[in-house]
C-alpha cells in the first residue's frame, strides 16, 4: 500500500484495519515507485498471481465500488438448503439506472452468518422465510431485486475434489436506507481514527527562519472525510510530527506528542485544477518553532489541529526512528 493510498469500506473512507480479512477488494495498482525500497518483492514480468503492479493507490470493497460506479446487484434466484442453513444466490452486477454495462451472472454462497440489512433492521434467513420472501427450502425467483452485496471468499470443494475459493456473500443491503446507515457508521469510525492518529501530509517546501524556526508547506493526503479537512483553518494552532513511510509516528518512543512541533497555520489553499489520486489538493503553510530532521521536502508528516485529541498511540503504531524496524535484518533472531 502506498503511503498516500486510499482505502474505502461500505462506501466511506477507511483504514485497512477496518476491512475484515477475506473481504474481496477492487483496486488500482502501480509499479513500485522505488524498487530498492519496496517492502514487497519486485517482479520483472508479472502474472495473475504475482502482478508487477504491486503498489496500491486504491483498495475498496464491493459496496464502495458499486456506489462509486453507480452499480447494483440484481438478485435473480435464491436456493436454500433447510438442513444446514446454507444456500446460493444467483445475481448479476448492473448499472443502477439501466442501460449497457450488465455483467454476467454469478453464483455465490450464503449461510447463517450472512447479515441481511433492511432500513434500520438486521435480519436473518428465518425472517425472510417468515415473510414469504424466501423459501424454507428449494429455489425461488427474486425477479431482479436491486441490492448491494458485501462479498468475501469461502473455501469450496473437498480435500479430494478441491475447486478453489468461491464468492461468498457476507452482507446484503436490501435498500438505500440500510446502505446509507452502513456508510454513515464507517464515516464515524474513520473520523475518530484520523483524529487520534493525525492527518498525514507530504512536505512540499521548507522556508528556514532564525533560531530553528521554519515555515513548512505540506499537502494533506486525499481520500479523507471532508469534515476532517474543514478543521484546518487559517489561524488555528497545530502540531506537526515526523512520520515514516508506513505512516507510523517516528521517534515515538519518546511520545509522538512530545516530538511534535507546535505552531500556527498561516494559510490554507485548495487547488482548483484536477489533483492526482492520493492528494487532497489542500495545501497548508504552518510555522513551527523548531524544525526537525523529518521536515524536508518529499518526507511525510502527520498534523493535528489543537482541537483534535492528544492521545498516546499503541506501541505498534510508532517507531524509534530506526530503519531496521521497517526492514528487519537477520540480527533480530537470537543466537543459541
Amino acid at each position: 500500500m502506498l503511503p498516500y493510498g486510499m482505502a474505502r469500506y461500505h462506501g466511506a473512507p477507511a483504514d485497512l484495519r477496518d476491512i475484515p480479512l477475506g473481504t474481496m477488494l477492487h483496486g488500482r495498482f502501480y509499479l513500485p515507485p522505488d524498487p530498492d525500497s519496496s517492502s514487497v518483492p519486485v517482479v520483472s514480468k508479472g502474472d495473475v498471481t504475482h502482478p508487477a503492479e504491486n503498489h496500491a493507490i486504491l483498495l475498496e470493497d464491493e459496496p464502495s465500488f458499486c456506489l462509486r460506479e453507480g452499480k447494483v446487484w440484481k438478485l435473480k434466484e435464491v436456493e436454500l438448503l433447510k438442513e444446514n442453513k446454507q444456500g446460493m444466490l444467483v445475481a448479476s452486477r448492473e448499472p443502477k439506472e439501466g442501460g449497457e454495462g450488465r455483467e454476467g451472472e454469478q453464483r455465490m454462497s450464503i449461510d447463517a452468518a450472512t447479515c441481511i440489512w433492511r432500513g434500520r433492521e438486521k435480519l436473518g434467513f428465518e425472517d425472510l422465510i417468515a415473510e414469504g420472501l424466501w423459501p424454507a427450502e428449494g429455489k425461488k425467483s427474486l425477479d431482479g431485486l436491486a441490492v448491494y452485496l458485501g462479498i468475501t471468499w469461502k473455501p469450496a470443494g473437498t480435500w479430494e475434489r478441491r475447486v478453489g475459493n468461491r464468492l461468498h456473500i457476507s452482507d446484503i443491503w436490501l435498500d438505500e436506507t440500510a446502505m446509507q446507515r452502513a456508510t454513515q457508521h464507517q464515516i464515524k469510525v474513520h473520523r475518530e481514527f484520523i483524529r487520534t492518529r493525525w492527518m498525514p501530509a507530504f512536505v512540499d517546501a521548507v522556508e528556514y527562519g532564525k533560531f530553528g524556526e521554519a515555515t513548512v508547506t505540506a499537502t494533506l493526503f486525499g481520500g479523507m472525510d471532508p469534515a476532517l479537512y474543514a478543521d484546518f483553518k487559517k489561524g488555528v494552532g497545530g502540531q506537526m510530527a515526523v512520520t515514516d513511510a508506513n505512516l507510523k509516528h517516528s521517534e515515538g518512543w519518546v511520545s509522538h506528542s512530545h516530538m511534535a512541533i507546535k505552531g500556527p497555520v498561516l494559510e490554507v489553499t485548495k487547488q482548483d485544477k484536477e489533483v492526482p489520486p492520493g492528494s487532497s489538493g489542500i495545501q497548508i503553510r504552518m510555522k513551527v518553532d523548531l524544525v526537525v530532521e523529518g521536515f524536508r521536502p518529499g518526507k511525510i508528516v502527520r498534523i493535528r489541529p489543537m482541537n483534535w485529541p492528544d492521545d498516546a498511540v499503541p506501541r505498534e503504531e510508532y517507531t524509534g526512528g530506526k530503519k531496521e524496524e521497517r526492514f528487519p535484518t537477520p540480527a533480530i533472531f537470537p543466537k543459541y
